[in-house]
């Protein structure tokens, strides 16, 4: 008698051991199945969200479907359910394993933006209000509160005190961080460079020779050829010639410009219009790159005075005003036969 409830109490554990490693094996191909993701998916899980509200939200993004053995693996394996609040992204093929490490681990999904050389202020601040997953804490400000509210103290104009590059971040970053963040780089870029400076150009400030930088960005996309505008422009400083630069006109039109300047927008006054004005702007007028940094602090020797594009997406420099109007008349004719062809 003894012996056969040996046996059935074996036999019946056996069957436990059985249904249990069955179970357990099911739980496990669940936790490898991917989940229903077909191509890059972000995903928010709140602060204080527990087990059962993270099935309820995944199901109702339609992540996955409703499945008991979800909440036996969190069980089984607790230390899956010690997910993080955030914004994730989860990738095609990802399995519910693979997702509930990822919220363990709390490696946020991060997002870039572009800053682009040669963009003013108000051009980032569209490229910041237009990007998803920030914190806007700089929508509607005046160029001098955003300034403020960077920390630049010496200038109510954060234009030109912002690097142009390529910035990551995660969900619920300010757009101010991020600015705060291209401000600091810019201005250990400029010190850098004006501590190498050639000491014999006419710059008193850094300011200065980041408002150089800005009118080379603008006056020139070819990296090779920004040495030789800067001197351009040095070279006129030096004697007291005008700058006579489109870009600062425009500039100083602010939203009245159309894409058009008129010999009227060049005798107007603004602070910023180097036809009417001697010397330099008052400040940058645009977010100018390293590299136009670089020939601002290091301009080439020359003796050119004029500059002129040559249709070819570069320009012709001349020493005098003669010289000048020929190559203008030449780029003329390059464009018309351009257009006529």
């Amino acid at each position: 008698m003894k012996n056969t409830k040996r046996k059935i109490s074996a036999l019946i554990l056996i069957l436990l051991v059985g249904a249990a490693a069955f179970f357990y094996h099911k739980v496990q191909r669940f936790a490898d199945q991917p989940i229903n993701v077909s191509s890059e998916t972000i995903f928010t899980l709140p602060a204080g969200t527990g087990r059962v509200v993270l099935e309820t939200l995944l199901v109702k993004h339609k992540l996955m479907q409703e499945n008991p053995y979800f909440s036996w693996l969190l069980r089984i394996e607790p230390q899956l359910s010690e997910f993080k609040a955030g914004t994730y992204r989860f990738e095609k093929g990802m399995t519910v394993r693979q997702m509930l490490e990822l919220l363990k681990s709390g490696k946020e999904a991060q997002f870039s933006i572009r800053f682009i050389e040669g963009f003013k202020l108000s051009d980032w601040m569209k490229l910041l209000q237009d990007s998803g997953y920030l914190k806007h804490e700089l929508t509607g400000k005046s160029g001098e509160e955003i300034a403020k509210a960077i920390g630049i103290n010496d200038t109510n104009n954060a234009e030109g005190w912002l690097y142009p590059d390529t910035y990551l971040y995660t969900a619920g970053m300010t757009d101010l961080s991020l600015l705060k963040r291209a401000h600091q780089r810019m201005v250990k870029t400029v010190d850098t460079i004006w501590q190498g400076r050639d000491k014999s150009l006419p710059y008193k400030t850094p300011t200065d020779m980041l408002t150089m930088a800005s009118i080379v960005e603008k006056e020139t996309a070819v990296k090779e050829e920004r040495p030789e505008v800067a001197s351009v422009f040095i070279n006129r400083l030096r004697i007291g010639m005008r700058l006579q630069t489109d870009p600062t006109v425009i500039y100083g039109m602010g939203d009245s410009y159309n894409g058009n300047i008129t010999r009227k927008d060049l005798e107007t006054p603004t602070p910023y219009n180097t036809y009417v004005i001697s010397g330099l702007p008052p400040s940058p007028i645009a977010m100018p790159s390293e590299a136009s940094i670089e020939a601002a602090a290091h301009p080439a020797k020359t003796p050119y005075l004029y500059f002129v594009a040559d249709g070819k997406g570069g320009h012709t420099f001349t020493t005098n005003l003669e010289n000048h109007n020929k190559a203008v008349r030449v780029y003329r004719e390059a464009l018309k036969n351009k257009h006529e062809k």
